[in-house]
C-alpha cells in the first residue's frame, strides 16, 4: 500500500484525535488568536510555553483560568493540528470526484461524532486566521455540507474558502461577513437572513446564472436559432425577447403584437424570425436589427403554430379558422391553403426534406400533407383529446405528437401505424421537441414538469421541476447539451441534458423598476428602479437613450412634464431631481423632505411640482427655480401619491392614515378629507376633475364625486395590479414576523436563497464575470449600498 492510499484511509484516525478536545477550549483559541493577530497557528501553538508566559494570552478572558490544564489543552491540539498538515486533506482538493470513496467512508464514520463535527467547524474558522489552512477548511466545509451540517445562527466572519463545492448549504441567520469565496459551487445554497458585508466572492459556479425579468405575462413561446447564439421567447405581454444564450443577457425586446405572442420561429439562417398571436398577422423581424420586415395577411382568425421550411422559402401556419396557409417568404403571398381539419389547427412542422407537413388540431386528429400536390396522405387517429403539437424527429422517419389527454404518441410516417405512447404527465402535455440526434424526445406540461424520454424504448429518463405554473414551451439547442423551457410563471428557464439540472432563469431588469412612465408623445419611456438609476428608452427602437445616475438611495417615481422636455424622479434619498429629458443631464436637484420621496407629479401647466414623502408631508416645488412654494402638512403616515386635477386648482394626496385628502394649490390649504377603508396606495382624477379614484391596500378601488365627497365601490382586484408601492415595506415586515424556518431535505437540488440576507460593499462574481448581486435581491436579498437607513446606523 502505497502513502498517499494509507494517508487516505488513515483520516479519520486523525480527525478522532478531536474526540478529546472541548469546543469551549477552541473558541477561546481563535478568540486569542484573532486578538493577538496571530498568522501561523501551528507555530503559536508549538512555542514551549510557561505558565507564566501563557497566562498574557488569555487573561482577557474573564470566563477561564490560566493553568496547566488548560495549557496542556493546547498542546494537545497542536499535535492534532500537527497530524492534518501531514495529511493529504491539507494540501489536496478532497471535493473532487477522485476523493469521492474516501468521503463517503469518512462521513459514515463522523457523522454522528459531535466532538469530530465541532472540530471541523473550528478549521473552518481558522481560515479566516491562517491562510495556510484554507484547503484544509474548504475540505472541512464541504464534509460538513456533504453531512448536511446544521449552520445556522453561527460565525463564519473572514473564513476564506477556495476550489470547493458547497451545494445545498444551509447558512441560514449565519454572519459570513468578510468572507472569500474563490471558485465555489453554491448551486442550492440557503443564505436565508445571512450577513454578508464586506465579502469577495469570485468566480463562483451556481446553476441559476441570474434572473433577467423579461417577461411580465406567460412565456408562451421559445425557439433556438440555428446556430444555437439566440433564444426567441414570446409571451403574452405582446413582447419578443431575443436572449444571448451564453450569457443569458437581453440582447433585443421586440413590440409589434397587440394581442400577446402565440409562436415564435426562426428561419434555417438565424438571421428572419417569424411570430404569431391572435391578430391574425405574421409578422417577420430581423434578428439583428430587431425591425419589421414584412407581414403576412390571409388568416381570419388567430394563428397557433409557425414553422419555416428547411430551405427557408416558405411559411406554414396554422390557425383558428380550421386552415393552414403556406407562404412565400421572397414575395409575401400565399401559396397554398389545406384544408381538411374540423376544428382549431394548434401545430405544424415540416419532415427535415421540406417535402410533408404535418399538422396536429382540435378535433384530436393529426393529419400528414403531400406538399406538392397539397393533398391528405394519411389521418393519424388515436389521442381522445385535441392535439397540442406535432413534431417530426431529425431522420423524418417518426412523428411525435402531445394532447390534452396527457399522452406523447410516437408515429411511424411510412406506415401510419401508432409505435408508443408515452405516458407519465398528471395533466395536459403542451409541447414537445426531439433532441438533434433523435435519441430523445422532451416534453412539458400542466403539471409544472419537463420529461425527456428515450425515443427507442419509450420509457422515461428523467424529470425536470422547478417551474411554479404550467410550462408552455420546450426546445432543445442546436447541440442538444441544453433545454429551454417556458411557462405561465413568467419564466424563462434553462436546463442542463446530461445533468437534468436547472442552468439558468431568464428575466430581465438588474432589480425592481419600481415606476415607469410615457413622455406626452409616447416616443419614450422613462423607469426608475431599486438600482438607484433612471433609464430613458425609445419605445420606436427599444434602446436605451440614457441612463440617469446621481440618485443614491431607491427610485420610487418617476414622472415627464406636460411638455416633455423634464423629467422628475423621487427617491429614498430624501431628493428630488429634474433632469433634460434631450440630453440626460440633471438641471436641478431639490431638496427639503426629511425622509424618503414616494411619489411626484406636475401641475398641468408644468410650473409646478408636488412630491410626497414618507415624512408625511407634500411640497410644491417652483419647477422653474427650484425653489420649495409650499409645504402641506396633514397626514399621520406617510404620501403614498400626489395628482393635480386637470385645471390644477386642486391636488389630492393619499396616505397610509388611511385618508384621502384634497388641497387648494394657491392656499396651500386643506380642502377636504376623505376617509377611506385602508392604506390608500393611489390616487387619480377623472379628465374633468369631477371625480377621483383610490386604489387600496386591501384590493380595492373607490370612486369618488369630489364635490360631493361621496364614494362608491367599485371592484375588488389582485393586489399586484394596485400596488405600486410599499415593496420594501412588505420586505422588511414579512422577514420580521418570519419566525420559523423550514428545512426541507429533497434529492433534488435544492433553490437557492437570500431571503433577508443583508448585502453591503461586497462582490459576488460568477464564473463568467456576471454580478450575482441582482440574483441575490431577487431572492429576497437586501443590498444596502447607498441606502440611507443603513449608512445612518453605521455613523
Amino acid at each position: 500500500m502505497n502513502v498517499n492510499s494509507e494517508q487516505k484511509t488513515d483520516l479519520y484516525e486523525v480527525l478522532a484525535l478531536s474526540r478529546n478536545i472541548d469546543g469551549q477550549i477552541l473558541d477561546i483559541l481563535l478568540e486569542i488568536l484573532r486578538k493577538e493577530k496571530i498568522q501561523d497557528c501551528l507555530k503559536f501553538l508549538s512555542k514551549d510555553w510557561d505558565l507564566e508566559e501563557f497566562e498574557q494570552y488569555i487573561c482577557q478572558n474573564e470566563n477561564v483560568q490560566p493553568n496547566n490544564t488548560l495549557l496542556n489543552n493546547f498542546k494537545y491540539i497542536a499535535n492534532v493540528i500537527k497530524n492534518i498538515c501531514e495529511h493529504d486533506f491539507y494540501k489536496l482538493n478532497y471535493s473532487t470526484e477522485e476523493h469521492k470513496v474516501a468521503r463517503t467512508n469518512l462521513i459514515i464514520k463522523v457523522s454522528n461524532e459531535k466532538a469530530i463535527l465541532e472540530f471541523l467547524k473550528f478549521l473552518v474558522r481558522l481560515t479566516g486566521i491562517d491562510n495556510q489552512f484554507i484547503q484544509c477548511g474548504s475540505n472541512s466545509l464541504n464534509l460538513l455540507v456533504e453531512m448536511k451540517a446544521d449552520f445556522s445562527k453561527q460565525c463564519f466572519k473572514n473564513i476564506k474558502i477556495q476550489h470547493t463545492s458547497l451545494v445545498g448549504a444551509n447558512f441560514v441567520k449565519c454572519n459570513l461577513s468578510g468572507s472569500v469565496f474563490e471558485n465555489v459551487d453554491i448551486s442550492g445554497i440557503n443564505l436565508n437572513k445571512v450577513l454578508l458585508i464586506g465579502c469577495k466572492w469570485n468566480n463562483l459556479k451556481i446553476n441559476e446564472l441570474h434572473q433577467l425579468d423579461g417577461h411580465n405575462e406567460e412565456v408562451y413561446a421559445i425557439c433556438f436559432s440555428p446556430d444555437g447564439n439566440t433564444l426567441a421567447s414570446g409571451s403574452g405581454d405582446n413582447f419578443i425577447c431575443l436572449w444571448d444564450v451564453k450569457t443569458g443577457l437581453k440582447k433585443a425586446s421586440i413590440k409589434g403584437h397587440s394581442i400577446g405572442v402565440i409562436s415564435v420561429c426562426f428561419s434555417p439562417d438565424s438571421n428572419t424570425l417569424a411570430s404569431c398571436g391572435a391578430e391574425c398577422i405574421i409578422f417577420l423581424w430581423d434578428v439583428q436589427t430587431g425591425l419589421q420586415k414584412s407581414q403576412l395577411v390571409g388568416h381570419c382568425s388567430t394563428i397557433y403554430s409557425i414553422r419555416f421550411s428547411p430551405d427557408g422559402n416558405t411559411i406554414a401556419s396554422g390557425s383558428r379558422d380550421y386552415s393552414i396557409c403556406l407562404w412565400d417568404i421572397k414575395t409575401g403571398l400565399q401559396k397554398l391553403k389545406l384544408e381538411g381539419h374540423n376544428d382549431d389547427v394548434k401545430s405544424v412542422c415540416f419532415s427535415p426534406d421540406g417535402s410533408t407537413l404535418a399538422s396536429g388540431g382540435g378535433d384530436c386528429c393529426i393529419i400528414i400533407w403531400d406538399l406538392q400536390t397539397g393533398m391528405l396522405k394519411s389521418k393519424l387517429e388515436g389521442h381522445s383529446s385535441y392535439v397540442r403539437m406535432v413534431c417530426f424527429s431529425p431522420d423524418g422517419t417518426t412523428l411525435a405528437s402531445c394532447s390534452d389527454d396527457n399522452s406523447i404518441r410516437l408515429w411511424e410516417i411510412q406506415t401510419g401505424q401508432q409505435k408508443s405512447k408515452l405516458e407519465g404527465h398528471t395533466n395536459w402535455v403542451s409541447s414537445i421537441c426531439f433532441s438533434p440526434d433523435g435519441s430523445t424526445l422532451a416534453s412539458c406540461s400542466g403539471d409544472k414538469s419537463i420529461r425527456l424520454w428515450d425515443v427507442k424504448t419509450g420509457k422515461q429518463i428523467s424529470k425536470l421541476e422547478g417551474h411554479k405554473n404550467s410550462v408552455s414551451s420546450v426546445c432543445f439547442s442546436p447541440d442538444g447539451t441544453t433545454i429551454a423551457s417556458g411557462s405561465q410563471d413568467k419564466l424563462i428557464f434553462l436546463w442542463d441534458v446530461k445533468k437534468g439540472q436547472l442552468k439558468s432563469r431568464l428575466e430581465g431588469h438588474n432589480s425592481n423598476v419600481h415606476s415607469v412612465c410615457f413622455s406626452p408623445d409616447g416616443n419614450i419611456l422613462a423607469s426608475g428602479s431599486w438600482d438607484k438609476s433612471i433609464t430613458l428608452w425609445d419605445v420606436q427602437t427599444e434602446k436605451r437613450l440614457y441612463k440617469l445616475e446621481g440618485h443614491s438611495g431607491f427610485v420610487q417615481q418617476v414622472c415627464f412634464s406636460p411638455d416633455g422636455s423634464l423629467l422628475a424622479s423621487g427617491s429614498y434619498d430624501n431628493s428630488i431631481r429634474l433632469w433634460d429629458v434631450k440630453t440626460g443631464q440633471q438641471q436641478q436637484k431639490l431638496e427639503g423632505h426629511s425622509q424618503g420621496v414616494q411619489s411626484v407629479c406636475f401641475s398641468p401647466d408644468g410650473s409646478l411640482l408636488a412630491s410626497g414623502s414618507y415624512d408625511n408631508s407634500i411640497h410644491l416645488w417652483d419647477v422653474k427655480t427650484g425653489q420649495q412654494q409650499q409645504k402641506l402638512e396633514g397626514h399621520s403616515e406617510l404620501v403614498q401619491s400626489v395628482c393635480f386635477s386637470p385645471d390644477g386648482s386642486i391636488l389630492a394626496s393619499g396616505s397610509g392614515d388611511q385618508t384621502i385628502r384634497l388641497w387648494n394649490v394657491q392656499t396651500g390649504q386643506q380642502q377636504s378629507k376623505l376617509d377611506g377603508q385602508g392604506c390608500v396606495l393611489s390616487v387619480s382624477f377623472s379628465p374633468d376633475g369631477a371625480t377621483l379614484a383610490s386604489g387600496y391596500a386591501d384590493k380595492s378601488i373607490y370612486i369618488w364625486d369630489v364635490q360631493r365627497e361621496q364614494q362608491h365601490l367599485v371592484s375588488q382586484h389582485n393586489t399586484q395590479d394596485i400596488l405600486e408601492t410599499h415593496i420594501l415595506n412588505k420586505f422588511y415586515e414579512d422577514n420580521a414576523n418570519t419566525n420559523v424556518i423550514i428545512l426541507i431535505i429533497s434529492e433534488q437540488l435544492p433553490k437557492f436563497q437570500a431571503k433577508g440576507a443583508l448585502i453591503y460593499q461586497g462582490e459576488f462574481i460568477n464564473h463568467i464575470g456576471i454580478d450575482l448581486k441582482n440574483l441575490f435581491q431577487q431572492r429576497g436579498g437586501c443590498v444596502l449600498d447607498g441606502q440611507i437607513g443603513f449608512q445612518q446606523k453605521q455613523n
